[in-house]
């Protein structure tokens, strides 16, 4: 992890998750100030999220999308990241525990184990 993208995380925005086998794709939107960044891993709560869900059975991969214009990238003012991982859906469990704690809307936690983050701009 980069420290520029530890800066992105710091700022609110929107964050887009794609599942990468839907046709077509699914999108959903979450906000940068419900992810928790944790030993490799995006905690997001989820009490949406159903079209991604039912992807995962036959293909769990996602890719993520984080910018902010407040944090200066590789040209200038703002940076933006793509983040490709795997994605599971929990309901219970330490992880879903702290973050229903923060958000007690959430249904579901999503966590995605991220395999690389790749810098856009």
């Amino acid at each position: 992890m980069n420290q520029t993208f530890l800066d992105v995380l710091k700022h609110e925005g929107p964050v887009t998750i794609i599942t990468v086998n839907a046709a077509p794709a699914h999108v959903v939107n979450t906000w940068m100030s419900y992810v928790t960044l944790q030993d490799g891993e995006l905690w997001i709560p989820a009490a949406g999220m159903h079209s991604i869900e039912a992807d995962f059975p036959t293909d769990n991969r996602v890719t993520l999308t984080f910018g902010s214009k407040a944090v200066t990238g590789t040209v200038g003012p703002g940076a933006g990241f793509h983040v490709h991982g795997r994605g599971r859906f929990v309901a219970s469990g330490p992880a879903f525990d702290a973050k229903k704690a923060q958000f007690p809307w959430l249904t579901r936690l999503l966590i995605v184990t991220i395999d690389d983050v790749e810098q856009k701009i």
